[in-house]
This record gives C-alpha cells, sequence and structure tokens, in this order.
C-alpha cells in the first residue's frame, strides 16, 4: 500500500464501540481495515487521520460543486450564523433564494425547502398523490430517491443470470413489503414498456418519479426521446412528472437536467449542489400543484430554511449562476475523461464514459449503458479492484462502479496530473493481478 491507516484504523476500532458500523451513515463504512476519517477539506482535495491526502471524486456524494471550504460560501454562511439560527419562523433571505431557483429552473414557480433529499422526495411524492388522489408511482430500475421506505427497492443484478426479469428487493430490512404493490418499475429508455405501464395502470398512478441521469445508477443518462415520450405519457393521462435532480440540479447546468433536455417537470427536487455542502433541500414546481401544500397536505420540519444553510444556498448560486464556474467544471470532466481515455486505449481496455462530464460514469464495456440491466454486461469486477488501488494511491473515488465521478470548480491541473498518474498505476496493477472477469462486486446499499 502507498498509504498508511493506523489512526484511521485504531479511530474505527474506537467508533464502532459507541456507532453502529463506526459510522454515521452505511454508505461510510468500507471495511474495518479501510474506513478512513477526514482530518479536514479543503478545495477538490480531503485529508484524512493519517495525514493521506487523497484528490477528492466523491464530494459527499456531489454536494460541493465549488470545492470544500470555499471562502465565499463559507462567509457567508458564517453572516448566515448573526441572524440566530432556528426560530419555528420564516426570514427574509427565503424570498430571496425561492427567487434565485425559480429564475433559474422555470418549473420552479413556488419552492418550499427540506433539509435532505430524501425529505424533498418524500414531501413531493405525497403532494402528487394529494394533487391526483391516486396512490402508485412509476419508478426506474436503478434509481436512487433516498432513504425511505417508498423508494428502498432495489434489483440485485450482480445475482441476475440474465434470464426472465430480476427479482426487486427492499434495501433494507424493516421495509414492509406490502408498499411494493405501489410501485411500478420500469427500465431506463424503454419508451414501449413505459407506455404499456400507464395504458394499464395510470389510473393508480399518482406520478412518475425519474432521474434523466441516474446519480446512483453509472450515470446512465435518459435519452431525449425518452423524456419526451414520458412527458407526454404524463400529460396525457394526468400523471404528475417528478423529477428528482437531487445530484443533478445546479450541477449539470444553471437549469439543471431540465435545461440540458428542454423539459419541464410538474414537480422537482433538488439539494446536493444547491449551497455546497450546508445541508438544505427544496421541493419545487407548478404553483397550481405546490399551492396544495397548506391546503390539505402537510409539509414542515423544525429546522427547515435554516439561517446558516439559506446563506449558504443564496452565495452558491449567486456563484452558479453569474460566474463560469460550471462552465470549468464541464471542461475538467472532459479533460479527466480524455486522459484515462488515453491511458485504457493503449492497453486496448475497452471502456465508455456515461452521464455528463460533472458527474461521468465509468463503464468497463465498449457500448454505454441504456439502463441498469446494462451493468452486468460489464467488467464491473475490474472497476471495483480498480477503485481499492485508487484509494491506495490517493484518489478518491467510490468503491463501486455505480456510482459517478463527481467534479468541482476546485479541480484544477494539478489535480489533474496526480488523478492520472495514479489512474495508469491503478489499471496496470490491476491488470496484473488478472481481477478483471472475476464474479462479484461491492454494494452501495446499507448493511
Amino acid at each position: 500500500m502507498a498509504r498508511t491507516l493506523t489512526k484511521n484504523n485504531a479511530h474505527f476500532q474506537r467508533a464502532v464501540q459507541h456507532l453502529p458500523l463506526g459510522v454515521a451513515s452505511n454508505f461510510r463504512y468500507w471495511g474495518e481495515d479501510r474506513t478512513i476519517y477526514v482530518k479536514r477539506g479543503r478545495g477538490a482535495r480531503i485529508v484524512d487521520l493519517d495525514d493521506n491526502s487523497y484528490v477528492d471524486y466523491r464530494l459527499g456524494y456531489g454536494p460541493a460543486i465549488l470545492g470544500y471550504a470555499d471562502p465565499r460560501v463559507d462567509a457567508a454562511a458564517h453572516a448566515g450564523m448573526e441572524i440566530g439560527g432556528v426560530f419555528a419562523l420564516s426570514t427574509e433571505r427565503e424570498l430571496n433564494v425561492a427567487e434565485r431557483i425559480s429564475k433559474m429552473v422555470p418549473a420552479a414557480e413556488l419552492v418550499r425547502f427540506s433539509n435532505s433529499g430524501t425529505e424533498a422526495v418524500m414531501a413531493g411524492l405525497r403532494l402528487a398523490r394529494a394533487y391526483t388522489g391516486r396512490d402508485d408511482y412509476v419508478i426506474l430500475e436503478g434509481g436512487y430517491h433516498g432513504l425511505f421506505d417508498a423508494a428502498m427497492w432495489f434489483t440485485p443484478m450482480d445475482k441476475w443470470s440474465e434470464v426472465g426479469d430480476p427479482a426487486v428487493l427492499p434495501y433494507s430490512e424493516g421495509v414492509p413489503i406490502g408498499l411494493k404493490s405501489f410501485a411500478h418499475f420500469v427500465q431506463a429508455n424503454d419508451s414501449n414498456q413505459l407506455e404499456d405501464v400507464f395504458r394499464r395502470h395510470a389510473h393508480r398512478i399518482a406520478c412518475m418519479l425519474i432521474e434523466p441521469i441516474m446519480g446512483n445508477c453509472l450515470g446512465i443518462a435518459a435519452e431525449p426521446q425518452y423524456l419526451r415520450t414520458a412527458r407526454e405519457l404524463c400529460d396525457r393521462y394526468g400523471v404528475v412528472l417528478l423529477i428528482d435532480e437531487v445530484k443533478t440540479g445546479f450541477r449539470v447546468a444553471r437549469g439543471g437536467v431540465q435545461e440540458l433536455y428542454g423539459i419541464d417537470a410538474d414537480l422537482c427536487t433538488f439539494a446536493k449542489a444547491l449551497a455546497n455542502g450546508y445541508p438544505i433541500s427544496v421541493l419545487a414546481g407548478r404553483a397550481h400543484i405546490m399551492r396544495k401544500i397548506g391546503r390539505g397536505v402537510a409539509h414542515g420540519g423544525t429546522y427547515t430554511a435554516h439561517s446558516v444553510s439559506l446563506a449558504a444556498a443564496e452565495k452558491t448560486l449567486e456563484i452558479l449562476d453569474e460566474t463560469d464556474a460550471l462552465e470549468r467544471v464541464a471542461d475538467y470532466g472532459m479533460r479527466l475523461r480524455q486522459g484515462m481515455r488515453a491511458i485504457l486505449c493503449a492497453r486496448g481496455i475497452a471502456h465508455s464514459f456515461v452521464g455528463h462530464p460533472s458527474m461521468s460514469g465509468l463503464y468497463f464495456a465498449e457500448q454505454p449503458p441504456r439502463n441498469y440491466r446494462s451493468w452486468k454486461g460489464s467488467d464491473y469486477t475490474f472497476y471495483d479492484a480498480m477503485a481499492r488501488v485508487l484509494h491506495d494511491e490517493g484518489v478518491l473515488c467510490e468503491p463501486d462502479s455505480r456510482e459517478p465521478w463527481f467534479v468541482s470548480a476546485a479541480h484544477d491541473d494539478s489535480c489533474l496530473v496526480d488523478t492520472l498518474k495514479a489512474f495508469e498505476l491503478a489499471v496496470d496493477a490491476t491488470l496484473q493481478s488478472g481481477t478483471g472477469g472475476m464474479a462479484g462486486a461491492s454494494r452501495k446499499v446499507p448493511a
């Protein structure tokens, strides 16, 4: 190993006595000997307890769009502290942030704040059900919409034999199996299947819940015609189109994925990049739907629209809207892809990239995937083994091939040089180990 984890390992042994798995989220547990703890983060790099430095492409699963500890955002957050915290009353800045969001995302005619992406999607599903008077919803295989019972279903592709349809299972024990009856699972980019589901079940369907770029599934992107079909079907059958932009919002474009595709949602959710890491989320949408809130639909929260998070969001959105930050993010993402491609092509390794340059999926097969089942046909074991070497060499990506590489405006030329050097070493080490093609893979789902 090119790093030592002595202090991290020792801290884990203490932490596991007081915290399940020694961490505050299942996704942060990477095993007893490889779980790391952050000492500090600046720009696009983090440092762990052993003073190992990493170029970070996880970015907290996307929030640090401007980089860690951005001085402009942190100064704004400090000014937000002077307001006084949380009052169970509204403050003036709520309107300022809502107006900026509405300016950037035309479909966001009215805005409600929450604290996490999960909360925002929960509220969106509740609102869609109330507005339509229906209970069911359409959800894509491989989509991720947070940790709440209605969304906690997955298809275990690593155990699928590619014969028949794979099983749909709950992410976790404790999820009532009866809730699955409300969900209609479809594959991404299969318009015929989608139309068939609408034709047979639209009278029961409240909304279609979709990430047009699947933020926890390789970055697989909806084809434009598929999203147009979804929009048309929702209009035809009176179904709410709920676009989950928790990861893509204010990252892939100023107006998010809706701007990229030229499609307006009925309801949409935002969170990750909204405040550069400060906890805040948004449910937004068409006024005639959103005005059901408070008029039959309950929504609230003690810490909702906290003065610190609002101040951070106001400054972050100003920077994203009025500077070239997003152009720099996309440019770096493209140069990263080009560098990786050159290394892989030189070794004759089949690969493709999916998603947006700001959140790229690296896929070890010649043709990019169109849906989650395509992942089964890639050499995902090569990726998973390579990721371990990358960590040892100071590049932090998710150790599961289904998570994109997130880019921030703080990633610079030095990051790129260090990343490509480590990537070349990791590819060669994985080739030499003969790992590619082995069965089995780790999963980013709760233990």
